[in-house]
Order: C-alpha cells, then sequence, then structure tokens
C-alpha cells in the first residue's frame, strides 16, 4: 500500500463502495477503508429497493435478489388490507452478496480495498482534513489524501471529528428491530406495511419477503415511543399474535436517520455519503438507491476535483446533492409528519376509503392524496413528488 492518496473512502457500504467506483473512474488513485472483516456483513437493512434504485448502478443479478416485487399492501389497524400494484417495480436483495459485488465494481474501477481496517482519527492541518488514522491488525498506521469521504453510518465519527454538525434529535431517529424468519406464509411479490398504535405508533412495521418463505420482519417507532416502550416488545407481540412458531434466523436493532438531509454534508478535505450524510428517505426510512445517489455525486465531484487540482471543488457537492435529492427528501419529511400521527380510527377510514377506488386507479400517490384530503399544504407536496 501507499502512504497517502488521492481519495481515501471509510466505510464499504452501498454509499461507500459507489463512491469509490465514481472517483476511481475519474483517474484518481483510491482507498476503501472497511473497519469489519467482509464486505457486506453485517446487515442492517430491510433489504427492499426499487428496480430503478438498482439499475442506475448495477446491473440486476439473481443472485443477489431474494425477491421480485411487484405489490404494496397497506394493512390498516382493523385488518383491512389496501393493495397497490405496481408491476416488476422493485426486489427485497440479499445485501450479503450485493454490497460484495457492489465493491467488485469499485475495484474494476481500479479502487483499493482494506478491511479489518479500524479509522479512528483523521488528519486535521490548518482546518483541512488532510487523511486518516487506523488501526490495522493491532497496529496504528496513517494514510494522507487530498480528499476523505465518510461512508461510516449513521453514527458517524468521521464528520463529527471534521467538525460537521451531525447531531440529530432523537425524535427523528427511529428506533429500528428486525428479525429474519422462516416458515412465513406470505405473498412473494408484496411487500407488507402495517400501522397502527399497536403494532408501530408513529412509525410501522414490515414483513418484506425472501426466497424460501423467510422475510424480514421488523418496524421502526419514533424516539419518543422507544422511550416508554421498546420496538423489541412490539415486534415479540406481533410474532407471538401472527408467526409464534416461526424460526428465527438473524435478529438486529439501531436507529434509522428519519430526517432531512445535514445542514453541511461538506468541508475542506471531508465529503460525508449515505447514513452519514442523513440521505435517508425521511418517509419510508430506506436508504440504499438514495445513499448510492449521494454516493456517486461525492466520489465523481471528489474525483473531478483531483483532476482540476481544485480542493474547493467539492464544496459543491452540497447543491447538488440538495438539487438531485435533498429538496425531495425536505417534500418526503413534511409528509412523514402529516400521516405518521394518524390515530387508529383515520388510519382504517384512508384503508377503507382507498379500497373503494376502482382498482386500476390506486396508486401511491392517490393513497397520499387519500389520506391527507383535509391538509391542502401537503396535497401540494403530493402534487410535486408524485405528480409534477
Amino acid at each position: 500500500m501507499k502512504t497517502d492518496y488521492d481519495i481515501i473512502v471509510v466505510g464499504a457500504g452501498p454509499a461507500g463502495s459507489i463512491a469509490a467506483r465514481f472517483a476511481a473512474e475519474q483517474g484518481a488513485s483510491v482507498l476503501m477503508l472497511e473497519k469489519d472483516r467482509d464486505v457486506g456483513y453485517p446487515v442492517r437493512c430491510g433489504e427492499a429497493i426499487s428496480k430503478a434504485g438498482v439499475s442506475e448502478f448495477i446491473e440486476p443479478d439473481e443472485r443477489w435478489i431474494s425477491a421480485h416485487i411487484s405489490k404494496f399492501a397497506l394493512i390498516s389497524p382493523d385488518g383491512t388490507e389496501a393493495v397497490i400494484e405496481f408491476g416488476d417495480a422493485g426486489y427485497v436483495l440479499e445485501r450479503r452478496i450485493f454490497d460484495y459485488e457492489l465493491a467488485k465494481t469499485a475495484a474494476k474501477a481500479g479502487a483499493e480495498i482494506l478491511t479489518r481496517a479500524y479509522v479512528n482519527g483523521l488528519i486535521i492541518e490548518n482546518g483541512k482534513v488532510c487523511g486518516v488514522k487506523y488501526d490495522y491488525r493491532g497496529q496504528q498506521k496513517e494514510l494522507r489524501a487530498k480528499v476523505v469521504i465518510g461512508a461510516d453510518g449513521v453514527e458517524s465519527r468521521v464528520g463529527r471529528w471534521a467538525g460537521l454538525k451531525t447531531y440529530i434529535d432523537f425524535r427523528d431517529m427511529e428506533c429500528c428491530v428486525q428479525i429474519t424468519a422462516s416458515n412465513i406464509n406470505v405473498n412473494n411479490e408484496t411487500l407488507y406495511f402495517y400501522f397502527g398504535q399497536n403494532v408501530a405508533p408513529g412509525g410501522y412495521f414490515w414483513i418484506f419477503p425472501k426466497v424460501n418463505g423467510a422475510a424480514n420482519i421488523g418496524l421502526g417507532v419514533s424516539g419518543m415511543v422507544g422511550k416508554k416502550k421498546s420496538a423489541l416488545s412490539f415486534l415479540n407481540n406481533f410474532m407471538e399474535q401472527n408467526f409464534p412458531s416461526a424460526p428465527i434466523l438473524t435478529s438486529i436493532a439501531g436507529g434509522v436517520p428519519s430526517s432531512i438531509t445535514l445542514e453541511k454534508i461538506s468541508a475542506p478535505g471531508i465529503m460525508l455519503v449515505g447514513d452519514a450524510a442523513r440521505q435517508v428517505n425521511p418517509l419510508s426510512g430506506g436508504g440504499i438507491a438514495s445513499g448510492m445517489i449521494g454516493g456517486s455525486i461525492a466520489g465523481r465531484i471528489a474525483g473531478e476535483a483531483v483532476k482540476k487540482n481544485n480542493p474547493d471543488y467539492i464544496l459543491t457537492y452540497d447543491k447538488e446533492w440538495h438539487n438531485r435529492l435533498g429538496k425531495r427528501h425536505e417534500i418526503f419529511e413534511r409528509i412523514k409528519n402529516g400521516i405518521y400521527n394518524f390515530s387508529d380510527e383515520k388510519f382504517n377510514k384512508i384503508a377503507h376509503s382507498f379500497n373503494s377506488i376502482p382498482k386500476e386507479k390506486r396508486t401511491l400517490g392517490r393513497l397520499f392524496t387519500t389520506a391527507l384530503v383535509n391538509q391542502p399544504s401537503l396535497l401540494v407536496d403530493i402534487a410535486k413528488v408524485f405528480i409534477i
């Protein structure tokens, strides 16, 4: 290994791998550091993504597609099921394989990758990030770089060390828990979303099917709810009532930042992508596709900054992200605040009203319009996202 690189990426999740790839494609020397021994592990994700979100960055491959999704089913507190059909719209992934393949695309573009490299500090000179400090197999090491890209997840110490304000209000941090279970008898082409005070107050509960009768089952609730009753207790109650004998294959828990993007996601020598930058869709909590988009923008701009020999060029990243997805996420945030605190009675009424619409006219935009019919200002936001 060299002692300095044009660009160092910290974290080899989807956002980090895409950032490394797009930077390397600009001809920059790139090193991606991953703290775990394997890229793609552990998996902390529901693993659902749109087909468009995948296809923008990698050719779909059945090796890492666990289910093809064509429908959403939204279940109200009284059990009413409202179904929206999309056609061939999305996938449930096998993230362990998917992440590995994304990292391989970065390597193919010329990026170097080092696992079990635990970044524990930054090199900062005259207010500019100039490299990283890391532990590798018990030895403390340093590497210099023109740009460091922090793709180190929701905890993002890299951003904090660089002086970026990564704080998030606990009310915007979803408390999430998920299991992967076997012998789950659901439609393998449908994503199931449950709403109501008994399953996920202030959030939603999900069942995402996987191959051979397995499914990811979990929920997210706001920090306010999580302080009073744990997400795990909601999950346990649901499983006892619906799948009491289902074998549990994996269990995960953690926080998901359901808020708008950080106010600043770049500074001299540093850029943040993915969960580290709070690029998660605040309405759905999904972050794979948006993280890859953020990574592609940051990687390309970092590579161009090196080619131009213009370090300050990376500061254009904030505006470009905002124009691509940031503004859209602000709309999703307003919609989220408008619907996630509905009463059970309101959710039931929405489901009943939606099911009275002819099947061919049931769309996601129509669903939100039905939900927010008495909130005119949010209907304008609905139009911006789903119509215009």
